[in-house]
């Protein structure tokens, strides 16, 4: 057995499990589930048409790379969302079965274990991927916290020199999970100076890119920070994207990777043999899925409407501020996240997920602690009812 595997924590759905385990909810209350971040808004018709209408070409061997369809269609989004001048579809695009295992796939990729103790930078509260990548590719994760004192933010410029000398890969995350906060033009511009001077590579995670509130102000993506930048190249940059939460299909598994060409000509000879190749009907879908604007608009409306509605509700008894992309709410708990949790559960029937769950002990802290994670994935009525639970068990909890 792969010798890294015991360095693997339990996922954070696990520990959930595991801390429900004893409990019983009150049975007067339906179960309402915020824990997880799983899309249900309804998948428009014309993805769901593409996709039968295309079955035929299940009697095919998909190419590893793509088709030539696909790339462009990519190409021409990003293009068309960031303001790009232009994406080489057949050298600097790659789709993918999902960002999640292609986060995964990079780091054993790019990690050289043949250089002195390898390091992979996470944000901490992060994507449970990112860790498990740099373990099983022999490399030890470098946390950096983002708490509520910063902001948010990851303090880049406090690493040591020490530590990036060992850095081989950092994955950052804009719009953030769980905070939903944006990185800013200058934070890229201190990262990928970072890069030039230490040779890492960034994987950029932008999975809740297509989610925000403002229509005016979508987020920054990593490749038109770039680009606004003057590294047109992206250099030792690759950014990931996914239909999953912007089109509401994640059992489509469909996204891509695009940046840096000779990164992602390594990646394409790594996934040749890794079998990463996505089936003929899903491309299909997904060519559909970048070629429509209409269907995002209309997700993000859904959204904006039970964030105008919850957060108010919610932010009566706690700390709550709005995201700036994303569909989760991260909630400062008055007690300890996971006695918040569980209790919330017994209580009330509601399922959140503990912010220690998504971080770990690292500088003196875990700064996922103290805090809990909303998914607003439900329907309207369904939000607004879990928010009601939630803001009766809090008020409780300060009744003597």
């Amino acid at each position: 057995m792969n010798q890294y595997l015991t360095r693997l924590q339990p996922y954070p759905f696990e520990k959930l499990r595991a801390l429900y385990e004893p409990v019983r909810p009150a049975s007067a209350y339906s179960p309402i589930a915020l824990h997880i971040g799983e899309p249900k808004h309804p998948t428009p018709d014309f993805i769901k048409q593409a996709l039968t209408q295309s079955l035929s070409s299940l009697s095919q061997y998909p190419a590893t790379a793509g088709t030539a369809e696909l790339r462009q269609a990519i190409a021409r989004w990003l293009c068309r969302r960031y303001g790009l001048p232009a994406i080489d579809p057949g050298a600097q695009v790659l789709p993918v079965n999902g960002t999640r295992e292609a986060l995964f796939a990079i780091a054993q990729l790019i990690i050289d274990q043949r250089r002195a103790q390898p390091l992979v930078v996470c944000p901490n509260p992060f994507y449970q991927i990112y860790e498990g990548a740099a373990l099983l590719a022999g490399a030890t994760p470098y946390f950096v916290n983002a708490t509520s004192a910063s902001g948010f933010a990851g303090d880049f410029g406090a690493i040591p020199e020490s530590v990036w000398q060992r850095v081989q890969l950092l994955y950052a995350c804009s719009p953030a999970n769980p905070s939903g906060r944006v990185m800013t033009l200058e934070e890229w511009r201190l990262l990928f100076e970072l890069s030039d001077r230490y040779g890492f590579v960034i994987a950029s995670d932008e999975c809740y890119s297509e989610l925000y509130l403002d229509e005016s102000r979508p987020p920054l993506g990593s490749l038109e920070a770039a680009h606004r930048l003057g590294r047109g190249d992206f250099s030792r940059l690759v950014m990931f994207s996914s239909l999953s939460k912007r089109s509401n299909v994640p059992g489509m598994r469909s996204g891509f990777v695009a940046g840096d060409a000779s990164v992602l000509k390594s990646f394409l000879l790594y996934r040749t043999y890794h079998g990463g190749a996505m089936s003929p009907p899903v491309q299909t879908a997904s060519v559909a899925a970048w070629n429509d604007e209409e269907h995002v608009r209309e997700n993000r409306r859904l959204y904006a409407a039970k964030f105008r509605e919850v957060a108010p509700l919610i932010g009566a008894p706690l700390q709550v501020s709005l995201p700036e992309g994303g569909f989760y709410l991260w909630v400062g708990t008055p007690v300890d996240d996971t006695t918040f949790a569980r209790d919330l559960y017994a209580a009330y029937n509601v399922s959140v997920l503990p912010g220690s769950f998504l971080a770990r002990d690292a500088h003196g802290e875990n700064p996922g602690r103290n805090h809990v994670r909303l998914a607003l994935v439900a329907p309207l009525a369904e939000c607004l009812e879990a928010a009601r639970r939630l803001c009766d068990f809090t008020r409780k909890m300060h009744t003597p």
